[in-house]
């Protein structure tokens, strides 16, 4: 029965969302990218106003998937999974939001040197993301979705790693206190941030093992 749901399910506007929802998720962590630049550069860390519009454009995403998936009967992929996998995505900006929320509150020198490998990773991950939610369209192609996530388990077991290296290089440091505390859990956060790409990863690949 599978080949006629898909027949019957030929609603594109889901793939739509789903590919804008990830898209949104890379362009949250592009925004990072160019907010530690910003720091760098000598900037103040202040402003999170861009973060704030990509989360409201995901939030506007998320509220269309709602409305599509409430008035549509027969969906080209199983309902519970586009609702897993919508909110996986939605999750990615709000991590970054909440990084930079706390990076801009942070009262000494934002060490942003040590939050630059994190966020390539977090890039690399986020990439992989968009490959696979596209990869959804279309005639399921169930071996490039898993060397796709490859990549991403790869980019979210290096995550871990330098994770754990800074965390090492703080705890031997000559940090007080209250800096070991506030960048232990930035650095935590950060790597979360990863995890969630990782998540998003992983359900694309139970739909494509289901449906493929």
């Amino acid at each position: 029965m599978l080949w006629l749901k898909k027949l019957m399910g030929r609603d594109d506007r889901f793939f739509d969302l789903l590919e804008a929802a990830a898209d949104e998720a890379k362009a949250s962590v592009d925004i990072f990218g160019r907010y530690l630049q910003a720091l760098a550069d000598g900037a103040s860390p202040a402003k999170v106003d861009d973060l704030v519009h990509a989360r409201r454009k995901e939030k506007r995403i998320r509220q269309e998937m709602t409305e599509a998936l409430s008035r549509t009967f027969v969906t080209p992929l199983d309902r519970e999974d586009i609702e897993a996998l919508s909110f996986a995505l939605y999750r990615i900006p709000k991590q970054v939001e909440k990084i930079v929320e706390r990076i801009s509150i942070y009262p000494g020198r934002v060490p942003h040197e040590a939050f630059r490998r994190q966020a390539e990773l977090m890039l690399q991950a986020s990439d992989a993301v968009v490959t696979m939610v596209r990869q959804l369209r279309g005639r399921l192609d169930i071996v490039k979705i898993r060397e796709t996530n490859e990549r991403l388990q790869f980019a979210e077991g290096e995550a871990d790693k330098v994770m754990l290296a800074l965390l090492k290089d703080l705890y031997n440091g000559d940090s007080n206190a209250k800096e070991l505390v506030i960048l232990g859990e930035i650095y935590e956060m950060i790597e979360q941030a990863v995890d969630r790409c990782r998540n998003a990863g992983n359900i694309v690949v139970q739909i494509a093992l289901k449906d493929s």
